[in-house]
């Protein structure tokens, strides 16, 4: 196999403001959900929590706690960006969130478990995107914002948000970015 006909060596993120959020089906859906929880996970301790928005729980956020968020920290708010923060999950078919969740454990530490958290947005991402779908791993500012997190179940003493994984239907292929020399990141020992 070529580098060119891997897909990892290939594999590029669409942008959720260039995809469409036509409906994504439910089998492909489960294939992609299956997919991201099978990660490194040191001591099968499962310390993260998936939470899938999509239909009118996608407009429903983004208005009662995306909008409202942000209202509350830029009061004085151009229209221009008030019309982007009231539609921001809506550019997606489904927005996946990923909430990294300490176990109680004396034997995983904690950053092993936020970078278990961090596999599964991963493989969410490349599943999606192995099946042709067009898929964005985002941490935007909300991703931050606790009222978002406490609504998605989350408790702020242990819980963060890992990101969201939009999806949805590609508009048009993505364009490739400029990628790290390999032998400026890479040594051999």
């Amino acid at each position: 196999m070529t580098e060119e006909s891997n897909f990892f060596s290939i594999r590029r993120s669409v942008l959720a403001r260039k995809m469409s959020n036509k409906e994504i089906p439910e089998r492909d859906l489960d294939i992609i959900l299956r997919a991201g929880i099978r990660v490194p996970d040191h001591g099968a301790l499962n310390p993260w929590r998936l939470k899938v928005i999509k239909g009118k729980s996608l407009k429903k956020i983004d208005e009662e706690i995306i909008l409202k968020e942000f209202l509350k920290k830029n009061p004085k708010a151009d229209k221009s960006f008030i019309d982007k923060e009231s539609r921001r999950f809506q550019r997606a078919s489904v927005v996946i969130g990923v909430i990294s969740t300490l176990i109680e454990s004396s034997k995983i530490p904690e950053w092993e478990m936020r970078l278990s958290s961090g596999a599964v947005c991963m493989n969410l991402l490349s599943c999606a995107q192995s099946l042709n779908y067009a898929a964005q791993w985002l941490t935007e500012w909300y991703s931050y914002n606790e009222n978002l997190l406490k609504y998605l179940g989350g408790d702020a003493k242990k819980d963060k948000i890992a990101g969201f994984i939009y999806l949805g239907h590609k508009i048009e292929e993505p364009l490739e970015r400029k990628r790290p020399n390999p032998r400026d990141i890479i040594t051999f020992i």
